[in-house]
């Protein structure tokens, strides 16, 4: 393990700049379809994405409480900031134009994009960081799944050359069967394509091979299909059906020919309304949430395994999302896949965040008029491709092995979600996790307040935690704020043995401690969990403690 830090700042610059540039230029050949593809799916410009990536690059890298996370647009904002456009055009002035109220509801989530980042100092101020260890695993992972599934039920319809006539989720969702049956061959091949690369172009045993970014391999050859089919020029075409299909501009990305022409300023008329405030929040919290996340994955990935300041990225994510969204950018948060390969490409220092938003701010002033070429149903399938893998299968599958529970808030969540908005899919994974927890036999008094006691043992240097009624994510803050007092080098017990449930998120979260704890030359132990019965055979399932037979319905 490699305990010495490397340099940070400017001398950090000075040492690993080759490293950081190269990580940085590749980064930025992934991010720039995936900044496009994300603003298509948020119903903005596609500008609007490519300067949150610039921003969150440039900006960010100097000010970020995390290493090694590459900051820009990411899928799971994308949902919120249309659900902000859709709602803002429904409530334009009469007597617009169709531009005009497109421009309108532009403005006016440009306008919540700031008022999310004064939200996010404030966070930060407050050193609101700790809030990450209140939300339950199973709510986020079913907040990402739901995500998940609203991009893939949205960008279908792109990569099937259709535009859908509903508005609502469910609407666009149930509209799925008839965009198949009224599809445009040719953008439907370019899909195809486009997906038999993203998915076959990592499975090729090949360094060489490997070493190619997939979306940017996926944006040239789609340009060069587009090229072939002439989608530059209006005009139709005839199929092996006999019918008519018609291609054109529309069907490919829209850019300014000056980066200049591209800013768009808010407008805060409409930002404290009803609906304003709420899209402020539900930007706010999913923004800070999948930040705080990401940071926090991206540490365990550092090979010297530095921590993150998480109010200070919280103070970070703030100032930048004011800055992109003064501009005409969409919201900005850490991406955890951008993270990751930038940790995989061997990138030491947050300049490496620098050079990615520096590469892509030269991409779009030198090369505008070959982004225009880049097909829509391209960008589309990278996204549907993103949003398959936030609700594979496979979370489901990872999900029920945990316990049964867990499937039911991480469905619940999902469901809610859809069906209304974030915030409320949020709110609603936690009440039905809550609910759960009460049947299980944790008293209402300790749901939101730990109870517990301190014993030091000063010539043995050992910290007894002793922890009564429960130890569930809703009352964990207060527990690990104690653990956090508790000096490195020294050996801790957390004994559970009073505690009537113990959850999967608390087991996760000290699993964490303790892998942390260890690795700065303490001792970490819990005991007491003897008296417990696991809920699945999950290493981190939740505990309920033995009293009788019961037939019980999760955690």
């Amino acid at each position: 393990m490699l305990t010495q830090f490397p340099a940070d700042g400017l001398a950090g610059l000075k040492k690993y700049w080759r490293t950081d540039l190269l990580s940085g230029f590749i980064i930025s050949l992934i991010a720039l379809p995936l900044c496009l593809g994300i603003a298509l799916a948020s119903g903005v410009p596609p500008m609007a994405g490519i300067i949150a990536g610039i921003v969150g690059g440039l900006m960010l890298s100097l000010t970020s409480g995390s290493y090694l996370t590459i900051n820009g647009p990411a899928a799971g904002l994308a949902v919120i900031v249309l659900m902000s456009i859709e709602g803002f055009r429904s409530m334009a002035p009469t007597g617009l134009s169709a531009t005009e109220i497109e421009m309108f509801a532009y403005q006016c989530t440009l306008a919540v994009g700031i008022g999310c980042g004064v939200l996010q100092l404030g966070f930060g101020l407050v050193k609101a960081g700790v809030l990450s260890n209140f939300f339950p695993s199973s709510v986020v992972h079913g907040m990402l799944a739901a995500i998940g599934i609203m991009i893939f039920g949205k960008q279908i319809h792109t990569a099937l050359g259709v535009k859908p006539e509903g508005k609502e989720m469910l609407e666009i969702i149930a509209e799925i069967p008839s965009s198949i049956m009224h599809l445009n061959p040719e953008i439907v091949l370019i899909s195809l394509v486009s997906i038999l690369i993203l998915i076959g172009l990592p499975k090729i045993k090949s360094k060489w091979i490997q070493m190619l970014p997939a979306p940017l391999v996926v944006v040239l050859v789609a340009i060069a299909m587009g090229y072939y089919f002439d989608l530059e020029h209006q005009h139709k075409y005839l199929f092996l059906d006999g019918h008519a299909y018609e291609l054109g501009p529309k069907f490919l990305v829209s850019l300014p020919a000056n980066f200049m022409d591209g800013i768009v300023f808010p407008r805060f008329d409409y930002l404290f309304t009803g609906f304003g405030i709420q899209m402020m929040v539900s930007y706010a919290l999913v923004a800070s949430l999948e930040s705080l996340l990401t940071a926090s994955a991206i540490d365990k990935l550092d090979p010297w395994k530095r921590k993150s300041n998480f109010n200070r990225e919280l103070f970070a994510k703030g100032t930048g999302n004011i800055v992109s969204s003064l501009i005409g950018g969409l919201p900005i948060i850490a991406e955890v896949v951008r993270s990751s390969a930038n940790v995989n490409n061997g990138a030491t220092t947050r300049w490496a965040n620098f050079f990615h938003g520096l590469f892509l701010l030269v991409f779009v002033v030198f090369l505008s008029q070959v982004l225009h070429h880049i097909p829509l149903a391209a960008l589309a399938s990278i996204l549907m491709v993103t949003g398959y893998r936030l609700a594979s299968p496979k979370e489901f599958s990872k999900t029920l092995k945990i316990g049964r529970e867990q499937l039911i808030i991480f469905i619940s969540t999902i469901v809610v979600t859809i069906a209304t908005d974030l915030l409320i899919g949020i709110l609603a994974g936690v009440l039905i996790k809550l609910i759960i927890h009460t049947i299980n036999g944790v008293p209402i008094r300790s749901l939101f307040k730990p109870f517990f006691t301190l014993e030091v043992d000063e010539e043995a240097q050992v910290y007894t935690i002793d922890v009564e009624h429960s130890a569930v994510f809703s009352n964990f803050i207060g527990l690990k704020k104690q653990l956090d007092r508790i000096p490195k080098g020294k050996t801790i017990k957390v004994c559970v043995g009073k505690t009537k449930l113990v959850d999967h998120t608390v087991m996760e979260a000290l699993h964490a401690y303790e892998i942390d704890y260890q690795r700065s030359g303490g001792a970490f132990k819990i005991e007491g969990l003897e008296e417990h019965r696991a809920m699945s055979d999950h290493s981190h399932a939740s505990r309920k403690r033995i009293v009788r037979q019961t037939n019980s319905v999760g955690e």
